[in-house]
C-alpha cells in the first residue's frame, strides 16, 4: 500500500521490489498495489501517475490495482459495527490535550460515551457539519497499555477537502491503521511486507481484525533503507520542494526514484543492491557509495567514451611535427566493447589541453597525448603577471613508449571539427549531517552549497548524444546527458558517482 502524497523514493523501492520478489518470483503468487487515498489534502493525481510510472521502470507489475477509497462505504459500515460492540467511541478532545493524554496513559473523558451517542457523532461528521468537525472516532483499546500505539488510536476523522477520486461524497476518512487490515482482509491479501516503524503497530493491525471478526493476515517486517546524509522523510522532502531548494521532485540530489535515475542511476543495480539487502531486520545507514558502485559495474562496459577540456585558462598547444592539414579517424567509442560503435576522432597540430595538466609538466619532459601517441614538451610560455599558463609547443613523438611516460592527457584538436560547448555538473549531499536526531532542526544541517558547474568544450561525437545517455569522459568520470545539445545552447551532463570516495 502507497499513499499519493509524493513521489517514490529509495525506501519504497525496497519495499516494492521486496513484494515484487516474493510474489512473482519467490512464490508464484499475486501483487497487489493499492494507494491509500485517506487523507484528501495531501494526495494528488500527479503522485499517482508517477507511482505508477515510476513501479513500471523498475519492472515491476502488480497483478492488480486497487483504492483504498473502493472500499469507503464498507469501512464506514464497519466504524458503525465497531461503535456497536462498545469498542470505539466519539471523542472531541482537542489534538494537543488528546497526545498529552496518550503519551500519559490517561482515559479521555469521552471514554464512556455511549454507542448511541457516538453513533449520534459519527453521523455529525458524516454530514460535515460544524459540530461534526470537532469530532473523531477513536478504537476502544486500552488508555494505558506500555505500547503507546495501542492508547485508543483514532480510526476516523474528518476532512471537508474534495478527495480526487470521490468528490464531495464523504466528508470523514478512515486512518491508515483502521483501514488498511481490514483492506488486506477483505482483499485475500496473505502476506503483508512492513517496515519495522510498524512493528509497535502490529499489535493494533491484529486487534482491528480480532474485533472485527475477519480472517488473518500474516505481517511480515523488514527493516527500512536508510542513507547517510539522505532525508526520505516525505514531509521533509515536500518542504524543500516548496520552498525552492531543490528543482522539484526529480532533483538528482533528491532519493527519489525519479531524481536518482537522472542522476544516472540505472534500474538493474537498484533492483541487484535493494534485492542483495533481502528482508533483512537490521537497521543500517548505507553509503551511497555502495550503490554507486554497484550502479558502475552496469555502465562502464557500455559507456561510450569522450573527450572534454575544461574552458577555464585552457591553453593553446601547437604539436610540431603534428598533420599539416587536420585528419580524421574512426576510432571505437569503447576499446572494450566494438557494440558500442564508433566515433570520429581529429588529429590537428592546433590543440587545447588544461591548464591543470600543463602546470605539472617540466621542460623537455615526455608525456603522452591519450589516444594519440608521445610528445615532448619544447616551450611553455606563462603570464607573468598572473602565473597563467597560456601557450605550449609540445613536439611530436610517436616513437615514444605510452608505458613509461608519468603524465597522460586529454586534448582536443581545434581545427577539422566542431567543438561542442558543454556544461559539467557535480552535486553534494543535502545534509551535512549523516543522520537527523528526532531533536534536529532541518534547517541547521542543510548544505546549501551543492551544485557545482564547470563549462568546457568536447569532442564532436558529444553533438549527437541524445538526453539521458551515459557516457564516460576521458579522465573525468561518467556522466549523464540531462540537457542534448542544440545550437546556442551547450549540452548538459550530470556527474554520476563511481563509487569512490573522492
Amino acid at each position: 500500500m502507497v499513499r499519493s502524497s509524493g513521489y517514490l523514493h529509495i525506501g519504497h523501492a525496497k519495499a516494492a521490489l521486496l513484494n515484487d520478489y516474493f510474489a512473482h518470483e519467490k512464490y508464484n503468487g499475486t501483487m497487489l498495489l493499492r494507494f491509500d487515498d485517506t487523507n484528501p489534502s495531501n494526495e494528488k493525481q500527479e503522485f499517482e501517475d508517477a507511482i505508477v510510472e515510476d513501479l513500471a521502470l523498475m519492472g515491476i507489475k502488480p497483478n492488480k490495482m486497487t483504492y483504498t477509497s473502493d472500499y469507503f462505504d464498507e469501512l464506514y459500515d464497519h466504524c458503525i459495527k465497531i461503535i456497536k460492540q462498545g469498542d470505539a467511541y466519539a471523542d472531541d478532545t482537542d489534538k494537543e490535550t488528546m497526545a498529552a493524554q496518550r503519551w500519559d496513559g490517561l482515559p479521555s473523558q469521552r471514554r464512556d460515551l455511549s454507542p448511541e451517542e457516538s453513533l449520534s457523532r459519527l453521523e455529525e461528521m458524516k454530514n460535515g457539519t460544524p459540530e461534526g468537525l470537532r469530532w473523531c472516532i477513536r478504537a476502544k483499546i486500552s488508555f494505558d497499555c506500555p505500547n503507546k500505539a495501542m492508547r485508543d488510536p483514532v480510526i476516523y476523522r474528518c476532512n471537508p477537502a474534495v478527495h480526487h477520486r470521490t468528490g464531495s461524497k464523504w466528508k470523514i476518512y478512515p486512518t491508515y491503521d483502521f483501514a488498511c487490515p481490514i483492506v488486506d482482509s477483505m482483499e485475500g491479501v496473505t502476506h503483508a511486507l512492513r517496515t519495522i516503524e510498524y512493528r509497535d503497530r502490529n499489535p493494533q493491525y491484529q486487534w482491528m481484525l480480532d474485533t472485527m471478526k475477519m480472517r488473518n493476515v500474516q505481517v511480515w517486517d523488514f527493516a527500512r533503507m536508510n542513507f547517510v546524509r539522505t532525508l526520505l522523510s516525505k514531509r521533509k522532502l515536500t518542504k524543500l520542494v516548496e520552498t525552492g531548494l531543490v528543482w522539484g521532485w526529480d532533483d538528482p540530489r533528491f532519493p527519489t526514484i525519479r531524481g536518482i535515475r537522472r542522476r544516472g542511476m540505472t534500474i538493474p543495480a537498484l533492483r541487484e543492491f535493494i534485492l542483495k539487502q533481502g528482508p533483512s531486520k537490521a537497521v543500517t545507514n548505507f553509503d551511497w557509495g555502495l550503490i554507486w558502485a554497484t550502479n558502475k559495474k552496469y555502465i562502464d562496459p557500455i559507456a561510450p567514451r569522450h573527450t572534454t577540456i575544461f574552458n577555464k585558462n585552457v591553453v593553446n598547444t601547437t604539436v610540431t611535427g603534428g598533420p599539416a592539414t587536420p585528419y580524421s579517424e574512426e576510432k571505437p567509442r569503447h576499446i572494450k566493447n566494438a557494440a558500442v560503435g564508433m566515433k570520429k576522432v581529429v588529429y590537428s597540430s592546433s590543440i587545447i589541453l588544461e591548464q591543470e595538466d600543463v602546470k605539472l609538466f617540466k621542460p623537455d619532459e615526455e608525456i603522452t597525448l591519450m589516444n594519440w601517441g608521445n610528445a615532448i614538451v619544447r616551450k611553455v610560455t606563462t603570464n607573468a603577471e598572473t602565473g597563467i599558463i597560456t601557450d605550449l609547443e609540445l613536439e611530436l613523438h610517436m616513437a615514444g613508449d605510452v608505458k613509461k611516460t608519468e603524465k597522460k592527457v586529454t586534448w582536443l584538436a581545434t581545427e577539422g571539427q566542431d567543438l561542442v560547448p558543454v556544461e559539467l555538473v557535480d552535486f553534494d549531499h543535502l545534509l551535512t549531517k549523516d543522520s537527523l536526531g528526532e531533536d534536529d532542526v532541518l534547517e541547521d544541517f542543510l548544505n546549501l552549497h551543492t551544485e557545482f558547474r564547470e563549462e568546457g568544450l568536447a569532442d564532436c561525437n558529444v553533438a549527437d548524444l541524445k538526453e539521458s545517455d551515459i557516457i564516460q569522459f576521458d579522465r573525468k568520470g561518467y556522466y549523464r546527458v540531462d540537457r542534448a545539445y542544440s545550437p546556442g545552447k551547450p549540452a548538459v551532463f550530470f556527474n554520476i558517482p563511481s563509487g569512490k570516495s573522492k
